[in-house]
């Protein structure tokens, strides 16, 4: 099924029936990641899945996108749905607009569910500023306007020898968008959610390591946090039966 947004196709799923649940999929990932989660919860719920814009079956984003530009996306897709305060359901840069959205008031779910969520800034360590600050001097050469047209392949070289696996693996209107979304750092706002949160977190996650999530554990007056043990940051793949078992505790499933 699809659905026009902005202009955008976006692609989703609706699946079941009764108290609406949306799933919000992280970065470089699709609505597909969340489907054996989907099968059991839509005996007792409507679960509805989006591929964001620039992912999975849903259309190239026009632009460069910040995090507001996606929460104003998801927004309008649960307007044009007409769901009424789902439950919220979001794996890392899911989590992240789940954030975001939650913070600024855009939405009042009761409750939320966040697997290894990105949202928390690191703190760069001395060999990544390092890295950082010698891209950004190569760069600065590479794309001086009396050499710039030369450079192409050089710079392109400097971003692929300098930029994460992810960066690398984009398009640059999505690299653009990655710069502006990992900047972004939302401690300060989390004291605003209202919602009771419920955190699942892979114990030995690499990408949003569980430091952040007991940071925004901290900071969220009604959460908690369940830890995975051995599980990484696809912990919810990883392991169905200890996620099942926590998901239905936590949304009310008796059966």
């Amino acid at each position: 099924m699809t659905v026009t947004i902005d202009g955008m196709q976006i692609n989703y799923q609706s699946t079941g029936a009764g108290e609406a649940l949306l799933f919000l999929h992280g970065w470089g990932s699709s609505l597909e990641v969340f489907n054996r989660m989907i099968r059991p919860l839509a005996a007792y719920f409507r679960c509805i899945a989006l591929d964001l814009p620039g992912f999975g079956k849903s259309d190239m984003l026009p632009r460069p996108f910040t995090l507001q530009d996606y929460c104003d996306v998801v927004k309008k897709f649960i307007d044009a749905l007409g769901l009424r305060d789902p439950v919220m359901i979001g794996h890392s840069n899911g989590g992240r607009i789940t954030l975001q959205m939650c913070a600024s008031g855009m939405v009042h779910p009761k409750k939320i569910v966040l697997f290894g969520s990105a949202g928390i800034r690191s703190k760069r360590t001395c060999k990544q500023k390092l890295r950082l600050a010698s891209f950004k001097t190569i760069k600065r050469v590479l794309t001086l306007p009396v050499i710039k047209r030369y450079t192409g392949d050089l710079l392109a070289a400097a971003r692929n020898h300098y930029g994460s696996a992810d960066y690398n693996a984009a398009p640059p209107v999505l690299r653009q968008t990655l710069v502006n979304l990992v900047n972004v750092d939302l401690r300060d706002r989390l004291h605003q959610i209202t919602a009771s949160t419920l955190l699942i977190w892979g114990e030995n996650d690499t990408e949003t390591p569980l430091a952040h999530a007991k940071i925004i554990e901290q900071n969220i007056p009604d959460c908690g946090l369940c830890v995975i043990p051995n599980g990484s940051h696809f912990c919810f793949v990883e392991y169905p039966g200890q996620v099942d078992a926590i998901l239905n505790s936590f949304l009310g499933v008796t059966d």
